[in-house]
């Protein structure tokens, strides 16, 4: 399905997710308030609209209301913000994704302020840190849903229970998912007759609430335990 996509904010960012979605098919609006970061040449397939993204007359010029998601994409988190309230609030976009540049403004990116998704690259960064020197233990990637579910990599040690087994003999709680599972250069997605490998980095999607579910059958039920000592 083609969507029709506005992003605020042209800099690195806007432009390279401008760029991708482009290359998927996708129409995309950028909209920059600053002439000299205005460079169509980068993106030409997509329409670049000069204008400030704050402004409610700005949106409705642009026709943000036709829009199926709309994308905060400034490096300043103020203008992300009110950008994902005007665009859930006054035009009814139906997906608002918003970048949080300070770790300590994530708190404010929710509903109340129209995002839908809100994507950490201080939290991102840390994760992914830790998903590459991590075995044994439950790394969160990305929330979605305002932390309504999670995706998170279990990757694992030679010691977990379910070593050596197909996943269909893996009991996962109730609101959890395996997606994925990585082994050296290949992505498998799993089937019930899959077996599980030491080293597999399995991703899954999941509630916060049954996280702790996941790595006590992952990993074995004293694996909390393990974690506190450790």
């Amino acid at each position: 399905m083609t969507m029709r996509v506005a992003i605020a904010g042209a800099g690195n960012v806007g432009r390279s997710i401008a760029a991708e979605l482009v290359g998927n098919g996708h129409e995309v609006m950028l909209i920059e308030r600053s002439p000299k970061m205005l460079r169509p040449e980068r993106v030409p397939a997509a329409e670049w609209i000069l204008a400030d993204a704050c402004e409610l007359a700005s949106l409705e010029e642009s026709n943000v209301a036709s829009c199926d998601v709309v994308v905060a994409a400034t490096g300043d988190d103020k203008v992300n913000l009110v950008v994902s309230l005007l665009a859930k609030t006054e035009f009814a976009v139906p997906r608002v994704v918003a970048r949080v540049n300070r770790a300590e403004n994530e708190w404010l990116f929710t509903e109340q302020w129209g995002v839908d998704v809100a994507v950490s690259k201080p939290r991102l960064m840390a994760a992914l840190v830790e998903e590459a020197v991590t075995v044994g233990d439950l790394v969160r990637l990305m929330t979605f849903r305002q932390g309504e579910a999670n995706l998170v990599e279990i990757t694992l040690p030679p010691t977990a229970p379910y070593v050596g087994l197909p996943v269909r003999n893996v009991p996962l709680p109730r609101d959890s998912a395996l997606v994925a599972i990585l082994r050296g250069r290949r992505v498998l997605v799993p089937t019930p007759d899959d077996p599980l490998e030491a080293g597999d980095e399995l991703i899954f999607v999941c509630t916060a609430e049954v996280e702790d579910a996941v790595r006590a059958v992952i990993l074995g039920p004293d694996s909390a335990d393990r974690r506190a000592v450790g």
